[in-house]
């Protein structure tokens, strides 16, 4: 476990605790942080619905062909980004903490870290044919996913330095620009699109290799003009972004001690998610179809989860960094009563128009039949579901990344996989059973991580 404890009073520890804030204090700063973060990471699952859409409407081939790649993309990059969370909590506790001449570094840092995952992600992506004929597609679909993949592999590289640099904005509090720039990448994607999946403008007719080309372009146009902007921070000297780099190696292996085992949770999560969309595949295909589109659902609200849960990390970070128990007591707790207020106001809505949201998705009356039953199961996942990915948040500022990524392991695989398998079809529930084995493990998680950052924010913790 990485979280480090010392003593209450160990002389020159910090750094002594500043004044602690109330519970509505650290609520509406949650919220000023949370709402930027929860659009942008928004943005980034609309910029994949148009690109869905778009391929959609060229072909059905197409998009067969971008759904294989997208796949192991999804997989690859939640992955990534896992391992760069180290860049979030050093930057916020730092912050925190008033060295605010140590953050400049830990960006080049993970700049370094971005790149050379993102050029080894890349090499997998040329290599997509292979991998995808290897977990058993077809010949015509790995073909074409594969090419897919070789122009999405350009552009890895500039996303992972990307996502280095929207951490260390964020953890200095300031995921306005983050925000800003991922929705004007919407809807440049969509243009791009526009002329390389249709060969618009005298481009050349692409399909869906169009769209990931347009992805990549754009990919390194939000690198470059997010970097642009922090290097022209007024206070880039005071952040230490000019200065020489100190204790490099130490500094890496922070990184990387809090973002390993984050990489390893998120692929193991993403790993059970889409094992369970592999089991509705085995009841059919409307059962799936009808499945997908609850699953697609709480995908979407779960963005806010991930908004607020990034929100929770930086306010435990500066506390954490301040050597404020009280402060990071309740930034925690801050966070999570953010996160069921939101969720829960997102299960009315699935209560009580489960089924006009579904026939959003589809006007095939059997999958609708099948979908609209799975909303009201769907509605309680998401208070839990948003639950556990804020608590991960809050005890990832206090660095304890080791213990919660073995907890997520065992109620994703061992509670959620495992009985959604049993009530699907040895009970007979179908469907309905895989999203009550969702609920389950999501129960499960959420407990045990609150019990978790009870006793861990209990503790005297300094920054790492």
């Amino acid at each position: 476990m990485s979280t480090r404890n010392i003593p209450a009073e160990t002389p020159g520890s910090a750094e002594i605790a500043g004044p602690s804030m109330n519970f509505a204090t650290h609520l509406k700063r949650t919220v000023r942080l949370a709402v930027p973060m929860i659009v942008a990471r928004a943005g980034l699952l609309i910029m994949v619905a148009v690109d869905t859409a778009m391929i959609g409407h060229y072909g059905t081939l197409d998009l067969a062909f971008y759904a294989a790649a997208n796949a192991l993309q999804v997989i690859m990059i939640l992955v990534g980004v896992g391992l760069l969370q180290g860049t979030v909590v050093l930057v916020a506790q730092a912050h925190g903490a008033g060295a605010h001449q140590d953050c400049g570094g830990y960006w080049r840092v993970s700049l370094v870290h971005g790149a050379v995952l993102g050029v080894m992600m890349a090499g997998i992506c040329f290599l997509g044919e292979i991998v995808l004929a290897v977990i058993g597609q077809t010949a015509e679909l790995a073909a074409g996913g594969g090419g897919v993949l070789r122009m999405v592999s350009w552009g890895l590289p500039a996303l992972t330095m990307w996502v280095a640099t929207s951490f260390f904005l964020e953890g200095l509090s300031r995921p306005l620009p983050v925000m800003v720039l991922t929705i004007l990448a919407v809807f440049a994607n969509a243009g791009l699109n526009a002329i390389f999946i249709y060969g618009a403008l005298g481009a050349p007719e692409m399909g869906a290799e169009g769209a990931a080309m347009a992805t990549s372009i754009i990919r390194w146009v939000m690198f470059a003009v997010l970097t642009i902007y922090v290097l022209n921070l007024r206070d880039r000297a005071d952040l230490g972004i000019g200065w020489a780099i100190r204790n490099f190696r130490q500094t890496a292996r922070k990184l990387r001690s809090i973002g390993l085992p984050m990489g390893v949770a998120r692929g193991l999560e993403a790993g059970a998610f889409s094992a369970l969309t592999m089991l509705a595949g085995l009841l059919g295909t409307v059962p799936l179809a009808g499945y997908q589109i609850a699953f697609n659902m709480v995908a979407l609200v779960f963005m806010s989860a991930i908004g607020v849960a990034g929100a929770g990390t930086i306010r435990v970070g500066n506390a954490v960094g301040r050597h404020n128990p009280a402060d990071i007591r309740l930034a925690g707790w801050s966070a999570l009563s953010l996160i069921f207020l939101i969720m829960a106001a997102f299960a009315v809505v699935f209560f009580g128009l489960g089924s006009d949201l579904v026939q959003i998705y589809t006007d095939d009356a059997a999958v609708i039949l099948i979908a609209t039953p799975l909303m009201f199961i769907a509605g309680l996942v998401l208070i839990f579901d948003g639950g556990q990915a804020v608590l991960m948040g809050a005890l990832r500022g206090m660095a304890d990344v080791w213990l919660p990524p073995l907890w997520q392991f065992f109620s994703w695989w061992g509670v959620t996989v495992s009985l959604a398998y049993v009530l699907a079809f040895h009970a007979g529930l179908g469907t309905p059973g895989l999203m009550w084995g969702f609920l389950a493990g999501a129960i499960v998680s959420c407990t045990g991580l609150v019990l978790r950052f009870t006793l861990v924010s209990r503790r005297a913790i300094r920054r790492l």
